[in-house]
Parts: C-alpha cells; sequence; structure tokens
C-alpha cells in the first residue's frame, strides 16, 4: 500500500473537484449559451426545459391528418382583408386544378414577362446612373491616384534618385525582434542537484528552487535516480572508439576507410529508381511468376535481373541472370546480358563459360574480344573464333580491322576463301594488293558473285586509277549487259548514286561513264528531255557538277537544236563551271542555234567581264550577222562602247538602229545616252521626237519630266505628266501619277498632291503602290492620324499587298510593332518585303542572330531586291566582321538586283550611270538610316 504523502508536499493549487464525478443533469459550459445533444445511451433530455432549442436536434414535426386538413377553414376575417389584394389567402385552394387555370396562369405569366420587358430599359438606366452616382461619391483609391500616377511621366532620373526611401514606422521592439534566449546550465549545477546531495537553502545561480530534490513529480523528463553525466560522456567515446576499430586495419593500425570513395559508396546506396514500391513488388511477382512458369523463357531472367538493376539492387540482378544461365546454356542473350551486368573480371570468366556452352555464337565471341584490353589478346580471341566459325563474315571484318596491311592482305586472301559471296571481304581485298593482283581478285570476284555491280564500278576506278580511260567505258558497258544476263534489273537511280559516290571518291572518268551507260534506261522518248533536265537538277542539288555535266552533254547531242537546253547548260557552267568551259559552251550553243539572242550576249559578256573587249565585238558582229535587226543585240553592243568610254561608237549605233529598228527602247537608250553626257537640250529633241512615234511608252514621258525638273522648270514638267496620262495606257500610268504628286508635294502643294493621288487611285483600284504614296505624304506633312486611317483603309482594299504590310509595321508604336508584324506574316509569309520589315525589327530589338538570319530569307526569297541587299549590308557594317560583310558583297554582285525603292533612287540617278553593283550597293547602304 502506498505511504500517504504529508500535507505539506500536496499541491495546494489543486482545484477541490478534480477527479469527483459530475453531479447528475450537469450539462458542460451550459452557462455560456452551450446546449447538449441527446444519445441514446441518455435516459432523459440532456437539456435543461428552459434552453433555447437546437435547430440540428429539432423534435420530429407531428404530421397532420388529411381529416385535420380538410377541416381547416380558410381565415375571412375583417382583418386578414385588403381592399387592392383582398384576402390574405387563396380563396380557391380548395378547389381542383384544370386546364383553365393553366392557361390563365400562362396568359397572366406573359403580361408579367411583357410589362417587365417596359419598364426593363428605364430600369437598367436607373441602376447605372445609381452605380456612377456611387462610383462618385465612393471612388477606388486606384481612381484617386489616377491623376498622380499620369503626372509620373514628367519626373525625370535626378527626381527618381532623389525620393526617399519609405522608413519603418514601428518601434524598435517590433522593427528589431530578438529571439528568445536560453542559457544552457553548466554540468556542475545539475549533478549537484540531481545526484542526491540535499541543501537548506536556494541557489540563486542555480534557477532551481526546490528546497528538497528529488520529490518532484515523476514524469517523463524528470530523472528518479542518479545522472552521472561524466560517465555518459565517456560511454560514448568508448562507442566511438569501437566503431572507429571496426572499420580499421588490424595489421598496422591505419584506417581503410576511402575518404573520396566514401561519399560515392553512400550515393550508390541511394535507390535511383523513382517509382512506386507497389509497382515494383508487382513487377517482381510477376516476373517470378513467369520464370516458375516457363523457365525456359530468356526474357523473363533478363527483364527480372533489369527490374533488379533499375531499383539498385545489382547484387541480386547478377544472381538472377547467373541463374537463368545456368537453366538456359545455348541462349547467348542471357549470356550477354550476365556479362554486362558483372564486372570486366568476372565478365571474361562468364564469356568463357558461355563459349564453353555456345562456340558459334558470333555475338559471344565479338563480346569476349571486346572485354579484352590488349590488341594482342584481342587477336588472339578473333583467331580463335575463326577457327570454330569459319563463315562469319563479321567475325573476318573486325578481325581484319586489327591487323597491319600485309597481314590483313593475308588474313583477307584467306578469308574470301572462307566466304567467297562477301563483296566487301573482296573490294577489301583488291584494295590492298597491286594493280595486277587487284584486277585477278576482282575477276575472280565477278565470277563469284556475277549480280554484283559494285565489283565491275570497283574495277573501272582501278584502271581510271592507272590511266586506263578506255577501259573504263568498255567495263561499264560489259558491267550493264552481264548483269541483265543474269536477271539483274537496271534501275537508274541506284546507278545515279554509284555515280555520284565514284565522283566523291575522284574517278571522274567513271562516273561520267556510268552516267552515259544508264542515261536512257526506263525512260520513254517523250519524256527524255523534261527527265534528263531533271537529272542535272538533282545531281547538281547534291554538289556532283560532273554527272551533271555528263547528263547536259548527253541531252545536248540527243537534243542539238533545243535552246533551252542550251541555256540551262549555259547557266549551270556560268554558276560551277569555269569562264572557259563556258566560252567553250557558248561557242558550240550558238554554233547550233544562231538564232538565239541570249546565247550570243551571254558570251559576249564573259568576254567584257574578262577584260577581252575586241573578242566581245567580235561575237556582237557575229550576232548581228544572224539577227540583223535584234534590239538586244543593238543595245548589248551600245552598252559595251558606252561602258568602254567609247561614246562615239556609241552614237553610231543607235543613230544605225534608230534607222534600220526604230523602237521604244533604242529611242529611249539613245536620250538616255545624251542625257548622261549632259547633252540634255539634244536628249530633248530625242525624246520629243520619239514621242510623236511612239505616244504609248510610259518610260519617255516619265525621262521628258525628269529633265524638265532638273532644268528647274516645274510648270513644263507638270505638263508632260498630265499629258502623259492621257496618252499611256491606265496599266503603265502608275509610275506618272507618283511623279506628278511628288512634284506638287515638291512645289508646296499638299492638298494638290493628295488629289493627284486620289485621281490615281480611281483610275488604279487596288495598287498598292499609290496607298503608300498616300500615306507617305501624309506622314510626311505631320498628320500621322490620317496616315494610319489611310493604311487601315488600303489593307482593307489590298490585303495582300507586302508593300503596305511592311509599311504598317513600323507606322506602329514599337510596343504594337510585333503584333503587327505577325498579323503581316499571317497574310504575306513569303513576300520580300514583309520579311525585309520584320528583320529592321530584329535590328530594332538589338537581335542579332535572329535579324541575321531573316536577312538572309528575304535575300534567298528574292535576290533581285537591292533594298534588301543595302539593309543586309548596313547591318553587317554596322554589327558583322570583315567577313560577313564580303560575303554579302560578293552574293549581291552575284545576284545583280535591279529592284527596290532605295537602290533604284541611287542606281536610277543620272549621276550614278556609270556605278558598278558594288559601287551601288556601298552607296546605298551609306544613304540608308538605321531602323528605330
Amino acid at each position: 500500500m502506498a505511504a500517504q504523502q504529508p500535507p505539506s508536499l500536496v499541491n495546494r493549487n489543486k482545484k477541490h473537484f478534480m477527479g469527483v464525478p459530475a453531479p447528475l443533469g450537469y450539462v458542460a459550459g451550459v452557462g455560456r449559451g452551450a446546449t447538449g445533444f441527446t444519445t441514446r445511451s441518455d435516459i432523459g433530455p440532456a437539456r435543461d426545459a428552459n434552453d433555447v432549442s437546437d435547430d440540428r436536434h429539432a423534435p420530429p414535426v407531428k404530421r397532420r391528418k388529411k381529416d385535420e386538413d380538410e377541416d381547416e377553414d380558410e381565415d375571412l376575417n375583417d382583418s386578414n382583408y385588403d381592399e387592392f389584394s383582398g384576402y390574405g389567402g387563396s380563396l380557391f385552394s380548395k378547389d381542383p386544378y384544370d386546364k383553365d387555370d393553366e392557361e390563365a396562369d400562362m396568359i397572366y405569366e406573359a403580361i408579367d414577362k411583357r410589362m417587365d420587358e417596359k419598364r426593363k430599359e428605364y430600369r437598367e438606366k436607373r441602376l447605372r446612373e445609381e452605380l456612377e452616382r456611387y462610383r462618385q461619391e465612393r471612388p477606388k483609391i486606384q481612381q484617386q491616384f489616377s491623376d498622380l500616377k499620369r503626372e509620373l511621366i514628367t519626373v525625370d532620373e535626378d527626381e527618381w534618385r532623389n525620393i526617399p526611401e519609405v522608413g519603418d514606422a514601428r518601434n524598435r521592439k517590433q522593427r528589431n525582434p530578438r529571439a528568445e534566449k536560453f542559457t544552457p546550465l553548466p554540468d556542475s549545477v545539475l549533478s549537484r542537484n540531481l545526484g542526491g546531495e540535499s541543501t537548506s537553502s536556494i541557489d540563486p545561480s542555480s534557477g532551481l528552487a526546490s528546497a528538497i530534490p528529488g520529490t518532484a513529480t515523476p514524469g517523463m523528463l524528470t530523472p528518479t535516480g542518479d545522472l552521472d553525466l561524466r560517465k555518459m560522456g565517456q560511454a560514448r567515446n568508448t562507442l566511438m572508439n569501437v566503431k572507429l576499430n571496426q572499420v580499421s586495419d588490424s595489421v598496422e593500425g591505419q584506417t581503410v576507410v576511402d575518404p573520396k570513395g566514401y561519399l560515392t559508396d553512400l550515393q550508390s546506396m541511394i535507390p535511383t529508381y523513382g517509382g512506386d514500391i507497389n509497382d515494383i513488388k508487382k513487377a517482381r511477382l510477376l516476373l517470378k511468376s513467369v520464370r516458375e512458369t516457363n523457365p525456359n523463357h530468356p526474357p523473363a531472367w533478363i527483364a527480372s535481373a533489369r527490374l533488379e538493376e533499375v531499383t539498385g539492387k545489382v547484387q541480386a540482378a547478377r544472381n538472377v541472370i547467373m541463374k537463368g544461365c545456368e537453366v538456359n546454356q545455348k541462349s547467348e542473350d542471357l549470356w550477354l546480358e550476365a556479362a554486362r551486368l558483372q564486372p570486366p573480371d568476372t565478365a571474361r570468366a562468364v564469356i568463357a563459360q558461355a563459349v564453353r556452352h555456345i562456340p558459334t555464337s558470333v555475338r559471344i565471341w565479338i563480346k569476349a574480344a571486346a572485354l579484352e584490353v590488349e590488341t594482342k589478346a584481342k587477336r588472339r580471341v578473333y583467331r580463335k573464333a575463326l577457327e570454330h566459325i569459319p563463315n562469319s563474315v563479321r567475325l573476318w571484318k573486325a578481325a581484319v580491322e586489327l591487323e597491319e596491311p600485309e597481314d590483313a592482305r593475308i588474313l583477307l586472301s584467306r578469308a574470301v576463301e572462307c566466304c567467297p559471296t562477301s563483296v566487301d571481304l573482296w573490294l577489301a581485298l583488291a584494295r590492298l594488293e597491286t594493280y595486277e593482283n587487284a584486277r585477278k581478285v576482282l575477276n575472280k570476284a565477278r565470277e563469284n558473285i556475277p549480280t554484283d555491280r559494285q565489283i565491275w564500278t570497283t574495277a573501272a576506278k582501278l584502271e581510271e586509277a592507272n590511266g586506263n580511260h578506255h577501259m573504263v567505258d568498255k567495263i561499264i558497258e560489259r558491267a550493264i549487259n552481264s548483269l541483265s544476263m543474269n536477271g539483274v534489273e537496271i534501275n537508274r537511280e541506284h546507278w545515279f548514286k554509284e555515280a555520284i559516290e565514284a565522283e566523291k571518291a575522284g574517278s571522274v572518268h567513271t562516273c561520267q561513264a556510268l552516267v552515259k551507260a544508264v542515261i536512257d534506261q526506263g525512260v520513254e522518248e517523250e519524256d527524255r528531255k523534261h527527265t534528263w533536265t531533271e537529272d542535272a537538277d538533282s545531281c547538281a542539288a547534291q554538289g556532283a557538277y560532273e554527272c551533271a555535266r555528263a547528263v547536259y552533254a548527253h541531252a545536248l547531242s540527243a537534243f542539238p537544236s533545243k535552246k533551252s537546253i542550251w541555256l540551262r547548260a549555259a547557266y549551270f557552267e556560268k554558276n560551277h563551271g569555269t569562264r572557259e568551259s563556258l566560252e567553250e559552251l557558248l561557242k558550240k550553243a550558238v554554233a547550233h542555234c544562231p538564232q538565239s539572242e541570249v546565247l550570243w550576249l551571254m558570251g559576249a559578256k564573259s568576254q567584257w567581264l574578262a577584260g577581252n573587249v575586241p573578242e566581245a565585238r567580235g561575237i556582237l558582229s557575229l550576232a548581228f550577222q544572224a539577227n540583223p535587226n535584234s534590239e538586244e543585240i543593238w543595245l548589248a553592243a551600245v552598252k559595251l562602247e558606252s561602258e568602254n568610254y567609247e561614246y562615239e561608237r556609241a552614237r553610231k549605233l543607235l543613230a544605225k538602229a534608230r534607222a534600220s529598228a526604230p523602237t521604244p527602247r533604242v529611242m529611249m537608250k539613245s536620250a538616255k545616252l545624251e542625257w548622261c553626257l549632259n547633252n540634255v537640250d539634244e536628249a530633248l529633241n530625242l525624246l520629243n521626237e520619239a514621242i510623236k512615234i511612239f505616244p504609248n511608252y510610259a518610260k519617255l514621258w516619265l525621262m521628258k519630266g525628269q529633265i524638265e525638273v532638273q532644268k528647274k522648270n516645274k510648270d513644263a514638267a507638270r505638263d508632260t505628266y498630265n499629258s502623259g496620262l492621257k496618252k499611256v495606257p491606265v496599266d503603265q500610268s502608275v509610275p506618272l501619277w507618283l511623279l506628278l504628286s511628288r512634284l506638287e508635294e515638291g512645289c508646296g502643294l499638299l492638298t494638290k498632291a493628295r488629289s493627284v493621288l486620289e485621281k490615281g487611285r480611281m483610275r488604279n483600284p487596288k495598287n498598292a503602290q499609290l496607298w503608300l504614296e498616300a500615306i507617305r505624304v501624309e506622314f510626311r506633312g505631320g498628320l500621322k492620324d490620317i496616315a494610319n486611317t489611310l493604311m487601315a483603309k488600303a489593307l482593307q482594299e489590298c490585303p495582300n499587298s507586302g508593300l503596305l504590310w511592311a509599311e504598317a509595321i513600323f507606322l506602329e508604336a514599337r510596343a504594337q510593332r510585333k503584333t503587327k508584324s505577325v498579323d503581316a506574316l499571317k497574310k504575306c509569309e513569303h513576300d520580300p518585303h514583309v520579311l525585309l520589315a520584320v528583320s529592321k525589327l530584329f535590328w530594332c530589338e538589338r537581335k542579332n542572330q535572329k535579324c541575321r538570319d531573316w536577312f538572309n530569307r528575304t535575300v534567298k526569297i528574292d535576290p533581285d531586291l537591292g533594298d534588301a541587299w543595302a539593309y543586309f549590308y548596313k547591318f553587317e557594317l554596322l554589327n558583322g566582321t570583315e567577313e560577313t560583310q564580303e560575303d554579302v558583297k560578293k552574293r549581291c554582285i552575284a545576284a545583280e538586283p535591279h529592284h527596290g525603292e532605295v537602290w533604284c533612287t541611287v542606281s536610277k540617278d543620272i549621276k550614278n550611270w556609270k556605278l558598278s553593283t558594288e559601287q551601288i550597293l556601298i552607296q546605298c547602304a551609306k544613304d540608308l538610316p538605321i531602323p528605330i
């Protein structure tokens, strides 16, 4: 029996009712309004009769009997009567609800709905007014500060910097909260007060208020016996020493723990599989069932091993796969998987065991060789393998790759005896042999494999390499005949691929012979021209220029009078050949097609670019004989003379041309030559004469007006343009409208310029150039809003105009340009003007690489657009290297662009009439502004 504690030791704060059962009918918290609840175990109500009822536990409502409902009468007292609405209840609730009642209800409901619709507009209007009044009386904080926010645009950077930081209005304790401090007691205090010593006074430094230690109420944190902390520290040190001794070397006393590999080992212990552990258990159970059901099924063992490997249990995986190898000793997949899972030394033993069980497995022998480190050991393994499997081409190839050339030749001579049907082994042996022996080897190969074309093409390449070009054609011809006799289908595509590979290997004569031999195979006579041109384009696209040249040569021999094939061949030589090859081809071309002006002009231009002017003159004189009154040849001769400063000869040629072939272009070139030489009056006379003969030619009117503007005779220029608009056809009149508008704008007559452009748009509906000029007139006049309005109308009338979309992008504010460019690309995806605008947009955003890519796309889609080249060159001048600048310049010179707004402004300026393409490019780039 436990001893009763003295009263002095009992806690005086303990309440007297603690541990005493509650009185009968007591409800906890009833004094503060809490309600109880009733359970089946309670006897009687769990609440006082005067308690507030709880709806959650309301007593069930008694159902009124039917008789009582029927007997209940309506309340017909005067107090329940209203003058307007009658009695409060329903007078006819007892009567049945029939169809007439339903129809009446529907009518009344429709009337109510109609009346509500009439009041709806007034009600909504009143609601809006009340809402506006409420917002005015109680505005949001955001609205109160909106005017101040708008004024922030006037704040400059210095004022921003001088704005003081927001201070902290809290007091010091709230600003700098300090964590509660806990001071640990020293061990001596704990040992003195808990170790059994008694003291009658309280040590103020100890923090303990108990006068008699050990008398506190026992609990989880109260020690009940003596606690020696010194002994606890000694025990901890002893435990650490035991653990360290377990991992130490017992002989030398040095630790064998690898400090570098320790963390790696810890990492390897972490499971790398991130899936659900239940899925692993299910898969493990399922695979175990498969293994037990069919133990001779190797994939089940492999899947089980890989499952264990994925979950990080490599040793378990090795055990599973080795058990599978014991059950299925003839499965090479199992042995290879076992070798993969094992470390290198163990893997060799596993593979050795596999070789004993399956000595004819090529894959196991190759794996055995791969596990060896030294080349000598690999050779030994392969030779051992070839003793067991002498007819394996794969093993022979692997063995040959490890040998020196002389040993490889000996090995290959044995290999072709064991594998006489392997083309690769025969060809490899032929490459290692001398010329004579290689011919013998290839002859033996043809005897053993009469159906393979590679042996024939290799023989042709061998003869070409040794200078026997006459033998190449014979070998290819014999190859076609032999393969056809042996039932081999002559596939053009395969032979063309063989020819391309021969060209890449440097065997040009062989590739030409191959093309010549198979170019007619399987081609209908009416399809020859189309098929051959496609073959030439395909070869050129793959970089096989000799093959393409051979195709063109054969096509020209079959169609010597076809101008289109001569032109294709000439352009091919111009792009991929030399000047000599081009001139030689053009000489043959004009001999077969003397009426083709283009071929004559190409020949003359080639000689002129080479600096051989007399030869160019000779070609043009021969062209005159073949084409006496050809306008193109006359003008080419004039250009040749004028470019070489022979102005008198050019004048004489033009005079002869006007006499023999008076065409509008000849008349225009005559006037232009005089204009270029600053003979303005003579040019005007020639133009007046030409306009009398050819009043419908727009360029004559344009030149006359420009000359008069140059002479500062603007009234005469205005009359010229107006006269030209009356005579020139509508579809050719757009340049005249543009020049007349610019003339009026230059005179300060903005309204007149606007009127001219409006007339032009009426005569030429849906013309993007006229719309663009009208927009720019307004923009230059400072009327940006009108310009935006005109742009919207223009895009409605010409929704697919790249010119307008390109201008619309830069009319927008910077933030909206990207969205506008997306819309432009949707409408005009491949328009060069839109692509150029997007390139400039990237330039503005300093995205140089994207800008360069889009410039490349632009010049690729339309290489004749000079503005794109000029912007591209200026971009590279500012952001590129010298190599990229030279590359753009060379590509522009090769493309020879002629169009573009800025480009034509520079190139058609009469002062720049002698500038080359390179000089025009540099001048345009200099004049162009940097896009912003």
